[in-house]
């Protein structure tokens, strides 16, 4: 793979003399995300400061990373700067600039765990972050607070009803919650959901509990070593599928559900709980998007035996070494980093510890305080820095995952199924 660092120097001296004569910054975006909302917000401030203006492309999720990989092959030139998935940089890394002198230890001081890790391969460092992001718990309030539904709980649990926080609790509340509440015969409110969908978010939701188990690192260790039918892997599979099938406190068509079945699941007043990425306890209490607006309470991600654990999903800024215009592309990443609360302001969450601590004092952001204890969890991790990820994720991963809830395969034998597709997808060690 290569650093990064070679033959950048002349590409920069023609870049400033390529840029000279055109004074437009091309921004690569995907559409409709805060990362588009926000180049859009301050486009105009940006050029009232530097002259530049800013061009922004907007594609859907997937086009971000195939035009970024076709300009680090051709080297065009067509964008300056992209804003990615912290998944990408594996595959991208030799098409980036390093950003060392951009991500000081000033602004690493005023980022969380793990964030600067997650921009850095080999050693170097290619990307600002701008946002993080984890699963909480988002649960209903009413519910929790209701004295009748304290009284029922403890005297069949044993203790008081409160947001769970370690697994045990998270069944004992899942179950109290999933009710017939109008007598039917049928089940109308849930305790939580099973993410068991066709897409990476069911993997991350299940590595969540592998590290709440005790996983670290994540599904391959520093040596290759191929983890996935260890122990927390299958302890948090066993997790999942007691739950669909034993307890029955999730929906059965949990193969068919993720993050936007849960929301809509929760905001119609059907569930009790969800483990949701952070940003979801904004729309839960907007009136126009959630019938339980304003009943709606936030709490860390549950713990399991090693505490509290969850996959980050960060997106980071980068540029690409083929930018006719190196300095001016780092000057507006470092334009948007002094801006970050702006993407609090969009999504609910942002990349700096103090925009956190700033807007975690404001009412409509309770959530920030869990999700930044989340964060700063030591079981929270990153998914491997490998350029076979997402190939191991589709192939094997996302198939064992629906395996094991479809009763299909047990956890265990659907973990030594992926261990050995795994085995084939990474190179010979």
């Amino acid at each position: 793979m290569v650093s990064g660092c070679s033959n950048d120097s002349g590409g920069e001296a023609d870049g400033e003399s390529q840029s000279k004569g055109d004074k437009t910054l091309t921004v690569l975006v995907e559409g409709g995300s805060p990362a588009y909302q926000v180049a859009t917000e301050t486009k105009d401030e940006f050029k009232e400061e530097t002259g530049y203006e800013v061009k922004i492309e907007a594609v859907p999720y997937t086009g971000v990373y195939d035009k970024l990989k076709a300009e680090v092959a051709s080297r065009a030139g067509a964008f300056d700067v992209a804003t990615i998935d912290i998944l990408w940089f594996p595959a991208l890394s030799s098409g980036l600039l390093p950003l060392d002198d951009v991500v000081t230890d000033d602004v690493q001081d005023d980022l969380f765990n793990g964030l600067v890790s997650g921009g850095t391969y080999n050693d170097t460092t290619y990307g600002m972050p701008v946002w993080t992001n984890a699963k909480n718990l988002i649960y209903r309030k009413d519910l929790f607070n209701d004295e009748a539904n304290k009284e029922a709980f403890k005297e069949e649990y044993g203790y008081e009803l409160q947001p769970p926080k370690d697994w045990e609790q998270y069944r004992d509340v899942a179950k109290f919650f999933t009710k017939d509440n109008d007598g039917d015969g049928q089940v109308d409110q849930y305790g939580t959901t099973v993410f068991g969908a066709n897409n990476g978010d069911s993997v991350a939701s299940w590595l969540d509990h592998a590290a709440q188990a005790g996983a670290d690192p994540l599904v391959v260790g520093d040596d290759g070593e191929v983890l996935v039918n260890n122990e927390p892997y299958v302890e948090a599979l066993e997790l999942l599928t007691t739950m669909l099938n034993e307890d029955q406190s999730v929906p059965k068509g949990a193969l068919e559900m993720a993050s936007a079945e849960t929301a809509e699941l929760f905001w119609s007043g059907k569930s009790a709980m969800m483990l949701a990425w952070g940003h979801f306890y904004v729309p839960s209490n907007d009136p126009e998007k959630s019938e339980v607006a304003g009943k709606v309470g936030s709490a860390p991600m549950i713990a399991g035996d090693a505490g509290i654990g969850a996959v980050p999903g960060p997106w980071y800024q980068v540029v690409p070494k083929s930018t006719k215009n190196p300095e001016m592309a780092k000057k507006y990443i470092e334009f948007l980093y002094e801006k970050n609360e702006l993407y609090m302001e969009t999504l609910g969450v942002a990349a700096r510890k103090s925009v956190f601590e700033e807007y975690g004092k404001k009412e409509g952001y309770e959530h920030l305080a869990p999700l930044q204890e989340t964060l700063s969890a030591e079981q929270t991790q990153n998914r491997p820095k490998i350029k076979e990820w997402q190939q191991i994720e589709s192939e094997a991963l996302i198939p064992a995952v629906q395996y094991a809830l479809s009763g299909e395969k047990t956890p265990q034998e659907a973990l030594d199924w992926a261990a050995e597709v795994i085995k084939g997808i990474l190179p010979p060690q």
